[in-house]
């Protein structure tokens, strides 16, 4: 058994890194608009004002997709485009946007698999607290209502939240994404329950007003571990590391897979950090847990590197040194392709789900060479190693239901700006010409042999 005959080969981008248009056709700001005219957050002072312009070259790029074979595209909907205060008015030319978007998509035999957040919040959303408001699940609710009643005809497939661990750790904890913030403890967990509700009241919105019946999942990423060798205590002690706490710091918690899943699937907050910091937790209601644990229909999750542990001498994980000139993307990621066999195992022992890669890829040193094409060779290698462990995943027997590649094309990387490439096609940000790097046509013939020639 290898990939199962309906298996989804897609890959992904979102709203703010790709569209463009800015302030174009009544948008309304989002935080990132605001982070990046501010200055000083991002390479270069960058901004995504014109991204890769896909907002213009929708056409041109599912047609990119459609000769690469992709059988479904993950991309997110800007809030403050169809709702330009974040609540309230909607705004009738960002729908016709995703509706052309996603028409083109569909006659062109490409499923759209929706997200409906991917960090730009709606700026006169921050302006009323963001995602500490009491009412930020209200509003998310009011957005996914939107969604559903005008999309849910054409679109089966929804994810609530891209990686709420950036949303709260990145954009609240450290301050390295937007809205650029450093809160203390309380008003943390604050912002992440919150958040967690806000999942819970996308999901009764999609489930309520959808035409049709839906498909819904998340989208978190979090910190992984695999195990050194195979023997059993090196297994079970990575298993039980991918789900607790390795430090007890907030930095920490930002990354815990359990801090953002186990409420989400199981209906709880992981003891060890109700234990830790559990003080500082917002009253949470029965109530709040019911609505966060609605069932899901499947487990997505991003996934790029991990941590090799061993046990130690009391069972406990132990990091396992890297050896010398371990493999880097040019981000300075570990190249570690056995997370993709690990962590869809051990994820979904605990949490019973088909399981989604929705983000894998990596960054690389690319540019058009002399022959005019690009030579990724790195990135070529790096999809045959992590699909080949993803494959034995799946003839192990855990139920796999699909895979995005990140990214369809090179685009704005947040605070890396335009300065990492983590596309299979290239972007000249100058001229916004598309040219296919050699990983795009692998992934092509990936796609082709339903991963057979891998």
């Amino acid at each position: 058994m290898s990939f199962r005959k309906d298996f989804v080969w897609g890959a992904a981008t979102a709203s703010y890194q790709v569209e463009g248009a800015a302030y174009e056709d009544g948008k309304g700001l989002n935080i990132w608009d605001i982070f990046c005219k501010d200055g000083g957050h991002i390479y270069e002072n960058q901004t995504g004002d014109a991204a890769c312009d896909q907002y213009h070259r929708y056409k041109e790029d599912v047609q990119i997709m459609k000769e690469m074979g992709m059988k479904a595209y993950r991309f997110s909907l800007s809030w403050a485009r169809i709702m330009p205060e974040g609540t309230g008015a909607v705004n009738e030319k960002g729908l016709k946007y995703y509706d052309n978007l996603i028409n083109e998509l569909l006659d062109n035999g490409i499923e759209p698999f929706v997200t409906l957040y991917h960090w730009d919040l709606p700026y006169a959303l921050h302006l009323q607290g963001g995602w500490m408001n009491p009412n930020s699940p209200s509003w998310f609710y009011e957005y996914a209502k939107v969604v559903a009643e005008h999309f849910s005809d054409r679109v089966k497939n929804f994810f609530t939240i891209n990686e709420p661990q950036c949303v709260v750790g990145l954009g609240y904890q450290t301050g390295e994404h937007a809205p650029g913030l450093k809160v203390g403890p309380s008003d943390y967990f604050r912002i992440w329950h919150n958040v967690l509700k806000a999942h819970g009241r996308a999901v009764e919105a999609l489930r309520e007003f959808s035409k049709q019946p839906v498909k819904i999942s998340m989208a978190p990423c979090g910190a992984l571990y695999v195990p050194e060798t195979n023997k059993p205590e090196d297994i079970e002690a990575a298993r039980k590391a991918n789900f607790s706490l390795p430090e007890n710091s907030i930095g920490a918690c930002s990354w815990d897979v359990a801090l953002c899943c186990d409420p989400v699937y199981l209906g709880q907050y992981p003891e060890d950090i109700l234990k830790e910091f559990g003080q500082f937790f917002p009253k949470v209601t029965d109530a709040d847990m019911k609505l966060i644990s609605q069932p899901l229909d499947f487990f997505g999750q991003n996934i790029y590197n991990a941590v090799t542990v061993r046990a130690g001498e009391d069972g406990k994980a132990v990091r396992a040194a890297r050896y010398d000139g371990l493999p880097q993307t040019a981000i300075g990621w570990p190249v570690t392709p056995e997370v993709l066999y690990w962590a869809p195992k051990f994820m979904q022992e605990r949490y019973k789900k088909p399981f989604m890669i929705t983000e894998n890829g990596m960054a690389s040193h690319d540019w058009v060479g002399v022959d005019g094409k690009v030579h990724d060779q790195a990135r070529v290698d790096f999809m045959a190693r992590y699909l080949g462990a993803y494959k034995r995943a799946a003839e192990d027997g855990v139920d796999l239901a699909g895979y995005f590649a990140w990214s369809v094309m090179d685009n704005f990387e947040w605070a890396y700006g335009y300065s990492q490439r983590f596309g299979l096609v290239y972007t000249d940000y100058n001229t916004q010409k598309r040219t296919w790097k050699d990983s795009a046509y692998f992934y092509k013939n990936i796609i082709e042999t339903n991963g057979e020639n891998l």
